[in-house]
């Protein structure tokens, strides 16, 4: 995969779990910061697939669990609401192709039902120190104070989903 070092063959993975005639959905989860975004945007520029980033379906940061509500219907090629983060409310609707391939990321994306729908599923593995490091360099103060809301959301999900047993590839991600 281009600029995707250390796994340089992922899109040719991905593309290998394609079925005949079909088209690849691959899902990407894992916490906030393993860089989940990253990796996904690598992944569908090289598949030349649309890209869905669940930080645009979340309604709030307390959404975690409600996005995921979302997704056999964007996997299915329904589209989305999105979310205005400033503004505290639904904001639009993106379209999704139902032929298209199609990468879908965030923390919540790998659940039992999305990952019977799905082609490839990953987990991007990342410890707690780290993460929080990166997602607050990122996001800064917009995220800060949500910091311990999302991960007790994160936490519940992981718990009731156990996503890293769904994922097909497992990625031990670079600090």
């Amino acid at each position: 995969m281009s600029g995707a070092a250390p796994w340089p063959g992922l899109a040719a993975w991905v593309e290998s779990r394609r079925p005949t005639g079909g088209r690849t959905v691959a899902i990407i989860d894992g916490g906030s910061g393993a860089g989940k975004t990253s990796l996904a945007s690598r992944l569908a520029d090289d598949l030349g697939a649309q890209l869905v980033s669940l930080d645009a379906v979340y309604p709030g940061w307390h959404g975690l669990a409600a996005a995921q509500q979302w997704l056999p219907g964007i996997i299915a090629g329904e589209g989305h609401p999105t979310w205005d983060w400033e503004h505290h409310c639904r904001s639009g609707w993106v379209d999704v192709s139902a032929d298209g391939d199609l990468v879908i990321e965030g923390c919540g994306a790998l659940t039992p039902a999305s990952a019977a729908l799905s082609t490839a599923t990953l987990w991007c593995e990342l410890d707690a120190h780290t993460r929080k490091r990166r997602a607050l360099e990122r996001d800064g103060d917009g995220f800060r104070p949500w910091w311990d809301v999302w991960a007790d959301q994160e936490h519940d999900h992981w718990r009731r989903h156990q996503p890293w047993r769904l994922a097909r590839l497992v990625l031990p991600m670079p600090a």
